[in-house]
């Protein structure tokens, strides 16, 4: 019981990132660079409002958003396009990157 009771505080107090504990933020970056950042921007900021920025935002939210668009749920012919490059590690990656962000 106290073990679990550890692990829910552990989850709570990082924000629920629990599923960026197995993911690789270096790996997240890698691609970040190579499909992001010229709409969201280099470490994640936008320079153009019409994209938001993507640092420091939730893992699960950025891994939910992304996997919405790559399944066709949330609607963007650009974005989805990019996530359906994505494997379920790339987006896991990602959501890490930009999540380890401020």
């Amino acid at each position: 019981m106290k073990k679990m009771i550890l692990a829910l505080g552990v989850v709570v107090l990082g924000g629920g990132s629990l599923p960026a504990l197995s993911a690789d933020v270096a790996a997240g970056k890698t691609k970040a660079d190579q499909l992001c950042k010229s709409c969201h921007g280099p470490e994640g900021k936008a320079a153009i409002p019409l994209y938001p920025h993507l640092a420091g935002q939730n893992t699960m939210y950025l891994e939910k958003q992304l996997k919405d668009f790559r399944s066709g749920t949330r609607k963007d012919p650009a974005m989805q396009g990019f996530a359906k490059m994505l494997t379920n590690d790339d987006i896991a990656n990602l959501s890490a990157y930009y999540s380890s962000l401020k």
